[in-house]
């Protein structure tokens, strides 16, 4: 049995670790083809869990964290993502990661993630929330042939593209020497 639950404190630091380790084994895959660097991803994931108002969601079997989902304010965010968003990104609860193992998808878990993040919006008294994701081209050469987007996914929860809204942000993509800047398109839900 999975429990999705919020971590925080003692219980988030026991998992920092586990988390990082999430995020560069999912994100490896397409879309992002991220080759990810650990040192990198602990200093992410402690400066992300210090900012007023960040919430980390956590599927758990057992004690195992087997997904994770993040977020928090987008004024807590990095300048390249507040940016694109102007005067929007004030009043903007922001959707960091969503990462879950292979295995236990399909399972209702992502929207229990969902869920739990817009809750923690409401909590804090944001209408609006959003995320980015990254933009690839439709023939891009490492897309699996069976590879499906998780933009109907998205648009059954309410979200849809922010028109003219992206942000570039950099990362180190499987057999690249060099960091590039990816384009990532947002997805609002609620009234601009």
């Amino acid at each position: 049995m999975i429990r999705v639950e919020p971590l925080s404190g003692a219980g988030l630091a026991r998992h920092l670790d586990g988390l990082a380790g999430l995020r560069i084994r999912v994100f490896r895959d397409y879309p992002y083809l991220y080759d990810g660097d650990p040192a990198y991803e602990a200093w992410y994931l402690e400066d992300f869990a210090r900012a007023e108002g960040a919430v980390v969601i956590a599927a758990l079997e057992g004690d195992r964290l087997v997904g994770a989902a993040t977020a928090s304010p987008m004024r807590a965010q990095k300048q390249e993502f507040r940016d694109p968003l102007g005067d929007l990104a004030e009043g903007l609860y922001y959707f960091g990661e969503s990462v879950l193992l292979p295995e236990y998808r399909g399972q209702g878990i992502g929207h229990r993630f969902f869920d739990a993040r817009e809750a923690a919006a409401r909590d804090q008294g944001f209408a609006l929330t959003g995320f980015y994701s990254v933009i690839r081209p439709a023939d891009h050469p490492l897309k699996p042939p069976d590879y499906s987007p998780l933009w109907s996914f998205w648009q059954k929860r309410g979200y849809a593209p922010l028109a003219n809204v992206e942000a570039h942000f950099p990362w180190k993509e499987i057999g690249e020497a060099e960091e590039t800047a990816h384009p990532m398109q947002f997805w609002l839900r609620g009234s601009a």
